[in-house]
């Protein structure tokens, strides 16, 4: 480690304030962060805790029925909150990491982050969420912008992620054994107008949607539907844990297991 100014905010507004200083960054649960700085992969001057702000921890519904859950929330906390509600969203945050991890990662830091194999951004793309922040409202879609790397300003905070509620939700996760991210990992959401599917894992570009399932899924929800099908190779990622071709292969076994969860 080095040397570096350490700032615990009690406020959203303090924060923000600590965060416009030169070099400053943001520490959330520090599960992705804590490592890099040991690594001295990122070396801020200043580490701004988020930890303190208890306006952005929570789970609550607003006067459209979607649920908003606080970027300081852990995993573990939405996977107890969500039991028996979205049945998708639980299983994803349940699943995540380990007990150590599910209780000091948060939501915001993950999708902050937006490591190409982490699993929050499958379920905020698949279920259409809108990503609050203090300045702004960005819909998944347009957060996620590459490896590492999303619509966020500099000095910019997630405040919330408000989740629309689908009829129907679950989420296939075939993972890494060593780090338990996902090798693959997809999100499949039904709702009355159509069906929506993310995966993560798979690509050299982070999540993405996989529109031919959805299409296949709307016309007929069930994995009759989805019979033979997988993505194509081409922009997926390739490492000692799988090929480009086995990771597509993944991409359809996975969806497939996740329709068969919703039933």
């Amino acid at each position: 480690m080095y040397d570096f100014e350490f700032l615990k905010p009690a406020s959203l507004d303090d924060a923000v304030a600590a965060l416009a200083e030169e070099g400053a960054q943001a520490l959330a649960g520090g599960q992705t962060l804590i490592p890099t700085l040991k690594a001295r992969l990122a070396m801020p001057s200043a580490l701004i805790s988020l930890d303190g702000v208890e306006e952005l921890r929570g789970i609550c519904s607003d006067d459209q029925g979607r649920i908003c859950i606080g970027a300081m929330t852990t995993h573990g906390a939405i996977a107890r909150a969500m039991s028996g509600k979205v049945a998708g969203v639980a299983h994803l945050a349940g699943e995540i990491g380990d007990p150590a991890v599910r209780n000091r990662g948060t939501i915001g830091g993950s999708l902050a982050n937006n490591d190409p194999a982490a699993c929050w951004p499958a379920a905020a793309l698949a279920c259409g969420a809108t990503i609050r922040t203090n300045v702004r409202e960005i819909e998944a879609g347009d957060f996620f912008d590459g490896m590492f790397t999303t619509a966020l300003d500099e000095g910019e905070l997630i405040v919330e992620v408000k989740f629309p509620v689908p009829e129907l939700s679950a989420y296939g996760k075939f993972e890494q054994p060593a780090s338990r991210f996902a090798l693959v990992g997809v999100f499949v959401a039904k709702f009355g107008d159509g069906v929506r599917v993310a995966v993560t894992g798979a690509s050299e570009e982070g999540v993405f949607p996989w529109r031919e399932a959805e299409a296949a899924l709307g016309a007929e929800f069930g994995i009759e539907a989805l019979e033979g099908m997988s993505p194509g190779a081409e922009g997926l990622l390739g490492d000692i844990h799988g090929t480009p071709e086995y990771r597509a292969h993944l991409v359809g076994v996975m969806t497939r297991r996740a329709v068969a969860a919703c039933a």
